[in-house]
């Protein structure tokens, strides 16, 4: 029996479970197991893997996309460039990082992507983030990042004026607000300033439409969540584990 997984903290409303069990009976998979293992601290990894000597590969979320790094043998060039993990291939006794979040979410965006989206918002600076800023540059659009603080890369949500959203037709939230269960929180923008030419995408998946998305709807904003983003960076992940 292969073994694949997702570590992270909590798991407990995970995406990527249910898509195994339902991609594995679909495809007449019998002999894998895709199984979740939540970890409350990232140094508990290395007891996981003794645990689970027979793991072929593992997903990885919030909060470890970034702190796994030092416990893995390598990088692919991608993970490397945008500093966060959320593939492991274990390969000849090896641990390798991969980035699929920036296959997923680019494939899911471009779509969507009109000629006057040339600037974005990221909201967030998390690991997620970082794979959303390296996925914008390949498409060519300028980004600027947002954080509770202002930092040297980031500037505050209280910088977000009218001119700054209308500047910014393209809003990613890549932060955990409005996920179920705490669905009555949104990310702190000016929403009065959004018109019909705001793209706003929301990573979060579950409630299908977070408030986030439905205060963009109300002003006539075209808006997508994370869910095909997640169903593109599973299926990568599949390639890697079995490429």
């Amino acid at each position: 029996m292969k073994i694949y997984g997702l570590i992270g903290y909590p798991l407990s409303h995970s995406f990527s479970k249910g898509f195994f069990a339902k991609k594995f009976e679909a495809e007449n998979i019998t002999d894998c197991l895709y199984d979740n293992f939540p970890i409350p601290a990232i140094t508990e990894f290395p007891t996981l893997l003794h645990q689970q000597p027979h793991l072929n590969g593992l997903n990885v979320t919030i909060p470890y996309k970034e702190v796994i790094i030092p416990y893995l043998d390598g990088l692919n060039d991608a993970a490397a460039r945008i500093g966060a993990v959320n593939c492991i291939r274990f390969e000849g006794g090896k641990k390798i990082g991969y980035n699929t979040d920036v296959i997923g979410f680019s494939n899911s965006i471009r779509p969507l992507i009109l000629p006057h989206h040339t600037h974005a918002l990221v909201l967030g600076t998390g690991g997620a983030a970082k794979a959303v800023m390296y996925a914008l540059q390949e498409m060519n659009i300028a980004y600027t990042l947002v954080s509770r603080q202002a930092t040297a890369e980031a500037i505050a949500y209280d910088a977000l004026d009218q001119a700054v959203i209308e500047k910014h037709t393209v809003i990613i939230n890549t932060t955990p607000l409005g996920m179920y269960p705490q669905v009555d929180a949104a990310p702190d923008i000016p929403y009065q300033y959004l018109t019909s030419r705001h793209l706003l995408y929301d990573l979060v998946y579950n409630p299908a439409v977070t408030l986030f998305l439905q205060r963009g709807v109300a002003q006539g904003a075209i808006t997508k969540n994370g869910h095909d983003m997640l169903i593109l960076q599973a299926e990568a992940s599949w390639e890697i584990w079995n490429g």
